[in-house]
């Protein structure tokens, strides 16, 4: 470390946190800035609930713009376009077109991988340390896919055999049972042994529950902006008032775009809208594997006794706001799945904003602002990467030059 110094972290979700953590484990006093009265509520609280270790390939690849055309006009569509007169979404499309090659995506796939495998074993030295129970388990992930070419196409593609196996469906259904129904709809799947599943907003609350009983973490409540300062430095406000600091991280998700807008700092992030059901299944009906469909784009990750179901990518729609049309065709999905998972008629709904960059790798370093760095831009991956992404950014404090800060 190249000097302890005090750190202000824009963002209570999963990855402000682990953020937070890294630091504070490296000697930094931090503050975390969150608007909201609890940390977690925005993308982090119902998401897919996987930490998809060994498959992190972004969505950006050949052949999917030619696959998301057919999705747009296909009714229950996990993808819909809402084209808008706003050239920042023109301009992520364009940006998105042009990663979608088998090069690009190789490339962004490894570091990716590296983020995550390194995130999961410092997660394991959390765990190992006392870490609070946030539902985790590692019972594995299965990819099952419905068409025979993009099964082998996947098949293809595992590079450790000791990490990921190729299944036929019969050895799908043996790995999953409750997903049995479907095996003859299915051409084969993936399974990823190692990968783990966990509740995101727990987790988010157990961090924080962690970071209290140091002596150099304070989390505030209140609203963060960030403006122009001398000697090529942003200066914070904390509703209103100038905050003190020695260097700043953005890390707000989707919010990061308009704070960082007056700074000059036009950040290539646009929110992805998802959605997830949260249900309690009769005993025994919860899948013990995490599962997604594939062709389908619908994540199944059983925490505890819920099971949670996760889908769709809206573009164009910036808000939060619960869609019945497309909570109908995600329910009508499930129920033609797994018939009995919403049986109970109790599930809960949720929407989120998924800050993602054109090439699915997030933005993790420093601005032309000496104090100023960024945590942004995971996609729907930010469980998954949240804990090596801290990691990254702790490496980059710590190769700060000194005189960059006062």
């Amino acid at each position: 470390m190249a000097g302890k110094r005090t750190i202000t972290i824009i963002g209570g979700g999963v990855i402000g946190l682990t953020s937070a953590c890294a630091l504070i484990r490296d000697g930094h006093d931090v503050t975390l800035i969150e608007r909201r009265d609890d940390v977690g509520r925005e993308a982090s609280f119902a998401n897919g609930g996987q930490l998809s270790y060994r498959y992190v390939s972004p969505l950006a690849d050949a052949g999917i713009a030619q696959d998301a055309l057919g999705w747009l006009f296909r009714p229950n569509s996990p993808i819909s376009l809402r084209l808008k007169a706003d050239p920042h979404q023109w301009r992520w499309l364009l940006a998105f077109l042009f990663a979608c090659n088998r090069q690009t995506n190789r490339r962004n796939a490894a570091v990716l991988l590296d983020l995550a495998l390194s995130g999961q074993a410092e997660l394991q030295k959390y765990r190992e340390e006392g870490l609070g129970d946030f539902l985790w388990r590692r019972p594995g992930k299965l990819v099952l896919y419905r068409n025979a070419a993009t099964f082998r196409k996947a098949a293809k593609s595992v590079s450790d055999p000791e990490c990921q196996h190729a299944l036929s469906p019969s050895e799908c259904t043996d790995v999953e049972p409750a997903f049995a129904g479907l095996r003859k709809q299915i051409a084969g799947g993936i399974f990823s042994p190692e990968d783990e599943v966990g509740d995101c907003f727990l987790f988010c609350k157990t961090l924080r529950e962690t970071l209290a009983a140091s002596p150099n973490f304070r989390l505030i409540q209140g609203d963060a902006t960030l403006t122009t300062g001398p000697k090529n430095r942003c200066a914070v406000q904390l509703d209103g008032k100038p905050f003190e600091t020695d260097l700043v991280v953005l890390a707000a998700g989707i919010g990061s775009r308009k704070l960082a807008r007056p700074l000059g700092l036009n950040l290539p992030l646009y929110g992805l809208k998802g959605y997830s059901l949260t249900t309690r299944p009769r005993p025994g009906l919860v899948p013990s594997v995490s599962v997604t469909d594939y062709d389908n784009r619908v994540v199944y990750a059983g925490l505890g006794d819920r099971l949670r179901v996760a889908a769709m990518v809206d573009i164009g729609s910036e808000n939060t706001h619960l869609n019945p049309k497309r909570l109908g065709e995600l329910r009508a999905l499930v129920t033609k799945t797994l018939p009995d998972a919403l049986g109970q008629g109790d599930d809960t709904p949720w929407a989120g904003l998924r800050p993602a960059t054109p090439t699915g790798v997030p933005i993790i370093g420093r601005t032309r602002y000496d104090n100023l760095l960024l945590n942004v831009g995971h996609g729907a991956l930010g469980f998954t990467l949240s804990v090596g992404s801290g990691l990254r950014l702790k490496e980059i404090v710590a190769g700060f030059d000194t005189r960059a800060v006062s």
